[in-house]
């Protein structure tokens, strides 16, 4: 890429967390057959929840969006770290999958994401036009509003 995320990320006012450590067992990135896959990212900033309770009851769409943004620069952080901080390795962004805790008659999901799904566009460019499912379920870890996945294609 011709110009960085963090770099693009920076001329928006925004800078990369420090990757956050996994909440539970599991791996925050894997890398496999080329593709970098990102274990769910919560809206954590300075190692606590930012935002909590359920999207349509405590939560309006509008700081849900910015919850999902920061899920993806979480998300960016993750990436960063399993690349070693080389940009160059990333092609694209791939999927983002998100899961909103949802009050009952909520169905503004994808609205949610479009927090997360414009990051990407920002950070990346065309790179960062991704697939994406948006998903309403009952509860999420913490009490988080929203949470998201990510898979990102290797350069080769």
């Amino acid at each position: 890429m011709s110009m960085d995320a963090e770099a693009r990320l920076a001329k928006a006012g925004l800078t990369l967390p420090d990757a956050p450590s996994p909440a539970a067992n599991y791996v925050p990135s894997v890398i496999a057959k080329g593709l970098v896959f990102i274990a769910g990212q919560a809206p954590v900033r300075d190692g606590k929840y930012a935002f909590t309770g359920r999207v349509g009851n405590e939560v309006t769409v509008e700081d849900a969006q910015a919850a999902a943004r920061l899920c993806g620069l979480n998300i960016l952080a993750q990436v960063k770290a399993a690349v070693g901080g080389d940009w160059s390795r990333v092609k694209r962004c791939v999927r983002i999958c998100g899961y909103v805790s949802s009050a009952p008659g909520f169905f503004e999901q994808p609205k949610v994401l479009d927090g997360c799904s414009d990051l990407m566009v920002q950070a990346l460019g065309e790179a960062g036009r991704h697939s994406r499912s948006a998903l309403g379920v009952a509860a999420l870890r913490g009490n988080v509003p929203v949470a998201v996945d990510a898979i990102f294609e290797l350069a080769d």
